[in-house]
């Protein structure tokens, strides 16, 4: 099983002390976060892509491209790139001059994204939303993969034999495909054959089980041989202790903190209390081997063979999350790492092109 860290840079205070951190701040932050987890042994570093409150990710290829100079090793994963508002030529320029900047270490989660503030400001409709993000990255792939292209979309100006440069280092690149709760970024990562990212965050394992067995009908449905499917799955929060009494003790605050901030943007948690939270989400809150254990059983449900972890510390002091992100790389990691296998493909460089 592989690891990642992954940041969403929330701008907001924090849930405990209320207190938030400069823009200059918040942002040398994730880079702190992600020489940290290379330090550690994190396979992949992640940063998403939002165009609302209360979030800065609006430019994850500039902030990867810090990353990328800060680091040598750990993989670079955006999360999610919303191709959907994006222009796939745009787009491609940017992540190809990073796949070289970093030295072929990038890797793509695309997905549509969500939020009405963020759709508004790129006029995208709920109508048009997935044919966008389908359209985008059926040409943004090609342009990876083809010297000149011409195509003919429908939501940017045409293109003629056209030269897209600079070219890029990997050829082609792995794209993951976020999914969340439609059925349509299943079906598109299928059809191509690419991994699936389940956001697997919100709701408790019921739903996301139910795509991550659609994806994997599709895939066979497709064509696709089932045992080169890839599935990776997020985590709705995390903290180890040596012991469960102290690390659900210590992550308390944080939980109630979290839900105050949810209930003043008018939203309706799915959890109210922290009992719950630790039992039927995907939070991973306890001792090291009830970890293990949770990630088990959401691995008979998923069959996932990546795992990311929150690579903020979200409410917990940055002592408590270090600390417990140093123990999930002592304790858990490497038993997860044995008894649960890598992506069929391995790791590394994107994978050759697929028909």
């Amino acid at each position: 099983m592989r690891f990642l860290a992954i940041t969403l840079i929330v701008h907001a205070p924090d849930p405990v002390t209320g207190v938030r951190k400069t823009t200059t701040n918040r942002f040398r932050e994730v880079l702190d976060n992600a020489v940290f987890a290379e330090q550690l042994g994190f396979d992949g570093f992640g940063v998403g892509e939002r165009h609302e409150r209360p979030f800065i990710s609006s430019s994850p290829p500039v902030v990867l491209s810090h990353v990328a100079a800060l680091t040598s090793t750990i993989r670079l994963f955006t999360a999610v790139t919303t191709l959907s508002l994006l222009d796939p030529v745009r787009a491609y320029e940017d992540y190809a001059t990073l796949d070289h900047l970093s030295g072929g270490r990038l890797e793509l989660i695309i997905g549509k994204g969500n939020g009405t503030a963020q759709r508004d400001l790129f006029d995208v409709t709920p109508d048009d939303q997935w044919d966008r993000n389908a359209e985008s990255y059926e040409l943004f792939r090609r342009i990876w993969r083809e010297d000149r292209v011409t195509a003919s979309p429908r939501f940017r100006p045409a293109l003629t034999d056209a030269e897209v440069w600079p070219r890029p280092l990997q050829r082609p690149i792995r794209v993951w495909h976020g999914s969340a709760t439609s059925r349509e970024s299943v079906d598109l990562a299928a059809r191509h054959g690419d991994p699936l990212f389940s956001a697997n965050v919100t709701n408790p394992i019921e739903p996301y089980a139910e795509l991550v067995g659609h994806y994997r009908r599709r895939w066979a449905e497709y064509g696709h041989d089932p045992a080169t499917a890839a599935v990776g799955a997020g985590t709705a929060g995390y903290y180890a202790a040596r012991n469960s009494q102290d690390a659900v003790a210590a992550y308390r605050p944080v939980f109630a903190g979290q839900l105050d901030f949810q209930k003043r943007l008018g939203l309706q948690p799915v959890f109210t209390t922290l009992e719950d939270f630790v039992d039927r989400s995907s939070a991973l809150i306890g001792s090291p081997q009830q970890i293990v254990e949770k990630v088990h059983r959401y691995h008979e449900r998923f069959g996932h063979s990546v795992l990311h972890l929150p690579a903020d510390a979200g409410g917990l002091t940055d002592a408590q999350h270090r600390a417990s992100l140093e123990l999930f790389q002592s304790d858990i990691a490497p038993v997860l790492r044995r008894e649960i296998p890598d992506p069929p493909w391995g790791w590394g460089p994107g994978p050759e092109p697929v028909a």
